[in-house]
């Protein structure tokens, strides 16, 4: 039982079955604006490119009030130096701060006006992903691709994907995109990690089905599969969520630290590789902070994982037993 390390290299990969190449870690600027501070943030994208990684999401309320986020990686961009040309950038639509009542959600008349507004902070002429950040219910299909195809034919859009979609909806977006002879969704943001399983009773084998290429975020189940325990053990201040985590789960990151020890591996790495390993995965979402925690999330992608390590993971974290309905009805 092990891992083995091979030499490091960009594994780029499709995203779902689109001809679009992408890094095996996303580069999640979540951070930027809030926890890290913009001169930090370019220097993250910077060293992103260096490693390798052009593939970069965020959202348009990210940061707080106006999208600084999306502002801060506009001005990253107009530094010029090929930044735009080298990165595959993602954004969302549906959330907004403004309490006006078609300021939000995904109404043709708010989809064009929320990616004007993002491609205006960022400082591009097109967006490579947009993706819906939630599904909305009361708005049909149809109106929704109608906008998506306009933004598209303008050339404003390139490809559309979706975030915290249930296999349903997935199925429902992607049959009502193909009568119209659209492309449709062609990835799906899920929280997805060790400790949070849910999506294969569905939403995984939907994703494969219609060539959706999966990109778990919280990969870490929020920072406690990222050697909680040993930090803890350490000194280290833990938040008071992140106390209540371990806590709850506290018998299952025993086993789990126990287990990256023997193996030699750091905790994030064996949750990222986990991930990785997975053929509905395109690659999961990274929010560094810092540079450092950039550079060590790249030990990730020197770990493969042997049967032996993947069945002790699924017995120390089971999560539903497989897709629906095998899981529970066979």
């Amino acid at each position: 039982m092990g891992v083995s390390v091979y030499r490091r290299f960009m594994d780029y990969r499709f995203l779902g079955r689109t001809g679009l190449r992408v890094s095996p870690l996303c580069l999640g600027t979540m951070n930027f604006g809030n926890q890290t501070d913009e001169a930090e943030g370019h220097r993250i994208m910077d060293r992103g490119l260096e490693l390798g990684i052009n593939f970069f999401d965020t959202a348009n309320v990210y940061g707080g009030p106006g999208g600084p986020t999306e502002e801060i990686i506009g001005r990253w961009f107009a530094q010029g130096d090929k930044r735009r040309e080298k990165t595959v950038i993602a954004t969302k639509v549906y959330n907004g701060r403004d309490p006006w009542p078609n300021a939000s959600r995904l109404s043709a008349r708010h989809i064009r006006e929320a990616c004007e507004r993002s491609l205006r902070r960022m400082q591009t002429d097109h967006i490579d992903l947009y993706q819906m950040h939630h599904v909305d219910l009361d708005t049909p299909w149809d109106e929704i691709w109608q906008a998506m195809e306009l933004l598209v034919q303008q050339g404003k859009v390139l490809y559309v994907g979706s975030s915290n979609f249930a296999a349903w909806h997935i199925v429902k977006a992607n049959e009502t995109a193909g009568r119209r002879n659209f492309l449709g969704l062609v990835s799906e943001q899920s929280k997805y990690s060790l400790i949070e399983r849910t999506v294969e009773l569905e939403v995984l084998p939907a994703c494969l089905d219609y060539g959706v290429g999966v990109i778990p975020w919280s990969p870490l189940g929020g920072g406690i599969l990222g050697g909680a325990l040993q930090k803890v053990t350490e000194g280290r201040r833990a938040t008071e969520r992140i106390q209540q985590m371990i806590e709850a789960n506290r018998p299952q990151l025993e086993a789990w630290e126990k287990l990256c020890a023997n193996l030699g591996a750091p905790p994030a790495d064996v949750a990222l590789a986990w991930l990785l390993a997975n053929p509905a995965v395109t690659g999961p979402i990274i929010g560094p902070r810092t540079i450092e925690q950039l550079d060590g999330a790249m030990g990730a992608l020197d770990v493969r994982l042997d049967g032996e390590v993947l069945a002790e993971l699924d017995r120390i974290f089971p999560g539903p037993g497989g897709p629906a309905p095998q899981a529970y009805a066979w």
